[in-house]
């Protein structure tokens, strides 16, 4: 009897709301009661899916609440915030705690119809589901593929590429992938296509 197969989870193709995200959106800070729609779209511009996010932030209470549809069925539940202070000795980093592993996290996945912490199930990165050889190729090749982004960088409005007359990190970094994607050939490029 052959063994069953196995379909791990994947969790770069889950929706996830991020703390990152809601501060852009000024969700999160001190004092606040605010309520606003997020939505999802697909390459093509179409929505797939949105989520009513309202945010009751104050010295007694510190929460969001989620409210939208998955499968045909409504949820609506409350996810608590807390915060800690900022290694850096001001301000301060604020998490979700995740209603169902109680764990304290910065981004919540959208799994089973509940917005809930990765490891709450179990699951990969697209990463992990790769074949060696398709990790070989990525590495050799991914920088070629990546290098109109790299220019892009390079030539953004306020890119520093020296401070006090030495070359930053950030440049050096870019100008290495660079160098390695401008002396990839245009045989192994072809070979690649061959394979």
């Amino acid at each position: 009897m052959p063994k069953p197969y196995t379909f791990p989870f994947i969790y770069n193709d889950a929706r996830c709301i991020t703390i990152s995200d809601l501060k852009k959106l000024n969700f999160i800070k001190d004092n606040i009661n605010k309520t606003a729609s997020i939505r999802w779209a697909n390459s093509k511009g179409i929505e797939t899916g949105s989520i009513l996010i309202q945010s009751k932030i104050n010295i007694n209470l510190k929460v969001l609440i989620f409210d939208y549809k998955c499968n045909g069925k409504s949820f609506n539940y409350t996810i608590p915030l807390v915060t800690i202070p900022s290694n850096l000795g001001k301000g301060k980093i604020w998490y979700f705690i995740c209603p169902f592993t109680y764990k304290r996290c910065r981004k919540l996945h959208l799994i089973d119809c509940y917005f809930i912490h990765r490891t709450a199930i179990k699951g990969v990165y697209e990463k992990q589901i790769q074949s060696k050889k398709w990790r070989v190729l990525d590495n050799t090749f991914n920088d070629f593929f990546k290098i109109d982004d790299y220019y892009q960088e390079l030539h953004s409005k306020h890119f520093t590429k020296y401070y006090k007359g030495k070359p930053t990190k950030r440049y050096l970094r870019l100008m290495k992938k660079i160098n390695k994607a401008e002396n990839i050939s245009a045989d192994e490029i072809e070979n690649l296509f061959l394979l």
